[in-house]
């Protein structure tokens, strides 16, 4: 239809991300007074009320909330189009942004970027690091193109999928106990530190039921209180960092022990005097890659895809 434009479709995004016309005009560089013009204008020519104006802000009506559904995937298909012109032209140019955890940055990420020089080195790249639902929220902004996040068995529960978010898995991440050495304990060096010998059980966690627990993340934090309590008890956290090789640290002062994934501990530094066990399989988080729906038809985006693809073997 020539009375719906793109910018009102990103307006109504904007607004239902911020709840507010005066917050998504700030994050639109505009002014509220032209977004509420611009609303009104619309609202008149389709001939449906979109907008919602109350005094804590602003919500989106049933018509409105269907556009906005729209503004991801009409925002992909408008750079699609002018990459493909480009391409047309004889121009190998475009641009992707990636959005990552902090695991996947010393690991996966890299992989990703260095595929993307080599195969696409017109491409101009950028990387932020932020967790899943931070990497989500820019995605849905329009402020990144792709986003690697990762998920636990059971983090879909209750959960509204996004109709405007497309999501591949990539693979598993095991996890991992992370323990002091007691004295006397057999090891042999491999992987990313010491580890058991060959052929060790898989670790119960209740086995650790009255030990010191370091946390991570949020998402890791409650992860690890659902997993123990799986295990049938409380864990006693004491201290908490998203930093992996402060957590190693921690635990080699032998102040705790903590559950890591994989990803995180193949670039960490193992000291002595700290084991690294395998725990049930089931507790592995999935890994993830995320676009709006229809950006797969930018020819960059396309690019960063296949070299996401790429890193994969990285993961179990």
């Amino acid at each position: 239809m020539d009375d719906i434009d793109p910018q009102l479709l990103r307006v109504l995004r904007a607004v239902a991300d911020s709840g507010s016309i005066t917050r998504a005009a700030a994050a639109l560089g505009s002014s509220q007074p032209a977004l509420s013009q611009l609303l009104t204008r619309a609202e008149q020519r389709l001939g449906h009320a979109l907008v919602l104006r109350g005094g804590r802000g602003a919500t989106l009506t049933h018509a409105g909330q269907v556009l906005a559904d729209h503004a991801l995937h009409v925002q992909a298909a408008l750079n699609a189009a002018r990459e493909d012109l480009d391409a047309v032209g004889g121009l190998t140019r475009g641009r992707v942004r990636l959005a990552g955890f902090p695991s996947a940055s010393s690991a996966l990420v890299p992989a990703v970027l260095a595929r993307l020089a080599a195969t696409a080195p017109g491409v101009t790249t950028s990387y932020v690091e932020v967790e899943p639902p931070e990497a989500l929220d820019l995605l849905r902004g329009g402020e990144v193109d792709v986003a690697l996040t990762f998920t636990y068995v059971g983090d879909e529960v209750g959960a509204v999928p996004d109709p405007g978010l497309v999501t591949r898995a990539l693979g598993r991440d095991p996890l991992a106990l992370v323990t002091p050495v007691a004295a006397g304990q057999p090891l042999v060096t491999g992987g990313p530190g010491p580890v058991r010998p060959a052929g060790s059980t898989v670790v119960d966690l209740a086995s650790h039921r009255d030990a010191r627990w370091i946390g991570g993340c949020p998402r890791c934090r409650g992860h690890l209180l659902a997993s123990c309590a799986s295990a049938g008890f409380t864990p006693d956290i004491v201290l908490e960092t998203d930093n992996a090789a402060a957590v190693v640290g921690l635990v080699a002062a032998g102040l705790g022990v903590a559950l890591l994934p994989r990803l995180a501990l193949a670039t960490t530094v193992i000291p002595a005097g700290v084991a690294i066990d395998p725990v049930d399989d089931d507790l592995a988080r999935r890994v993830e890659v995320v676009v709006a729906r229809g950006a797969d038809r930018v020819p960059s985006v396309r690019a960063a895809l296949d070299a996401v693809r790429s890193a994969a073997h990285l993961l179990a």
